[in-house]
């Protein structure tokens, strides 16, 4: 019996795929579960409209998100922090930190798409990435400089 598969299987393979299986297996497992649909005509061209407008949406996110990156990498975030001797910091400067700074520079991110390897304790320029896609990851310069006392 043929099927498409509807979420990713094991054993099978991943959603989409048009797969032959023994009609048990369906009729009892893969069919009640919603985990595959009959591969019949109707539910084939039901299944390739309902791709084409999950690439459009796709391609359309990925093109904001290549548009975003560009315009982060054009300039360096600068982030003021209180130091001593050696350029050392008081504190750390985090991801949340980052996000804070860009948000103030009109770019709203999610701390969780700003990868840092570990915090930042010290004075100096860093890159960091940042993650908008699972295709484009960009890198960002920090500048961590010292907060003048007033």
């Amino acid at each position: 019996m043929k099927i498409i598969l509807r979420e990713n299987v094991e054993t099978l393979g991943n959603m989409g795929d048009i797969v032959m299986v023994k009609k048990g297996f369906a009729r009892n497992y893969l069919l009640p579960r919603n985990l595959a649909v009959e591969a019949n005509p109707r539910n084939i061209n039901e299944f390739e409209h309902h791709k084409r407008i999950i690439q459009e949406k796709v391609s359309k996110v990925r093109n904001a998100a290549q548009i975003l990156a560009e315009k982060i990498v054009s300039k360096p975030v600068i982030i003021k922090a209180k130091a001593g001797e050696e350029d050392r910091l008081f504190g750390s400067v985090t991801n949340i930190d980052i996000q804070k700074a860009l948000k103030k520079s009109g770019f709203d991110i999610e701390k969780r798409k700003i990868i840092l390897d570990e915090p930042i304790k010290r004075l100096g320029e860093y890159t960091v990435k940042v993650k908008f896609h699972h295709e484009i990851t960009v890198n960002l310069t920090v500048q961590v400089s010292r907060e003048e006392n007033a």
